[in-house]
């Protein structure tokens, strides 16, 4: 018995028989993921630990290239699964839709995380929820997760060329939870403006260790990239058919509540918003 355990222990498998432990055993002993997929359908359709089983599978599914099947069995299986798992699963989506490059439903989906922030129906109520990476345990809170929400949700909107509403994004979580890698990303999408000084200013700041994270060796190389397009660019013509922001109303609304009650109180009056409906206005023009 002591050795059961201990082999348990040692190769970080549930202990057991059944289907959903099996599908562990192929995927982490044996190395078959395939095999390991057989075992979690089992496992779903026999009721065996339904949560792990159909987010496990999925990621084994993404390994295998076979992302577009994961998705279909999240969205036609997610509802025998607890509350709870819904946020994991969310999660796992986004990776997915990620790696098929479907950018609107990503788009979709990361509005509806913060969406859900700002009405409070996170972490099950709570201020902090317990994470995991690497084997680590860590806490994160509602405020540092609603800044990667809006840090992936920037990038997604950089994906489709729309570089005003990355602009917005990445500037409410600078607000929430600055750091470098946002920071760049920011100047990223004022460099396809052309706005070069505010560009240049944001990046002489990283390179000043203003910003977290400041001090990685792969931003600082980031930040010489981007010096280098920077300087390469000459003054643009009149820009030309940006994108519009399609950020609606009541997102915004509900976002711009969110942040005014983290944001310092020289801060609350939030201008960027002032920014957003000038945007409008001239995109209506």
């Amino acid at each position: 018995m002591k050795k059961e355990v201990l082999f348990h222990v040692i190769h970080k498998v549930p202990s057991g028989d059944g289907p959903y432990v099996r599908a562990k055993y192929a995927q982490i002993v044996e190395k078959e993921p395939e095999a390991a997929i057989v075992w979690f359908w089992k496992a779903i359709n026999g009721g065996d630990r339904v949560d792990s089983a159909l987010k496990d599978m999925a990621i084994v599914m993404k390994q295998l290239d076979r992302s577009e099947e994961a998705i279909e069995a999240i969205h036609s299986f997610r509802c025998l699964c607890s509350k709870q798992a819904q946020q994991s699963l969310d999660n796992v989506l986004l990776d997915l839709f990620k790696k098929c490059g479907k950018v609107d439903e990503q788009i979709a989906l990361l509005k509806q995380k913060l969406r859900q922030i700002y009405q409070g129906q996170v972490f099950n109520g709570k201020p902090y929820k317990t994470a995991r990476s690497h084997g680590k345990k860590f806490q994160v809170s509602v405020r540092q997760e609603t800044a990667r929400i809006l840090g992936n949700l920037g990038w997604a909107y950089t994906q489709k060329g729309n570089f005003m509403a990355a602009e917005v994004v990445y500037k409410k979580a600078q607000i929430i939870d600055a750091d470098s890698n946002k920071a760049c990303n920011l100047t990223h999408c004022l460099i396809k403006q052309a706005r070069y000084d505010e560009a240049r200013n944001i990046l002489e700041n990283v390179w000043r260790g203003n910003y977290a994270g400041s001090e990685d060796p792969k931003t600082r190389k980031r930040v010489e990239e981007l010096l280098v397009e920077l300087d390469s660019r000459q003054p643009p013509p009149f820009l030309q058919n940006l994108p519009g922001l399609n950020l609606d109303d009541d997102f915004m609304n509900g976002l711009e509540h969110l942040i005014n009650e983290w944001a310092p109180p020289k801060s609350r009056r939030l201008p960027i918003f002032e920014e957003i409906s000038t945007f409008k206005d001239q995109l209506a023009c």
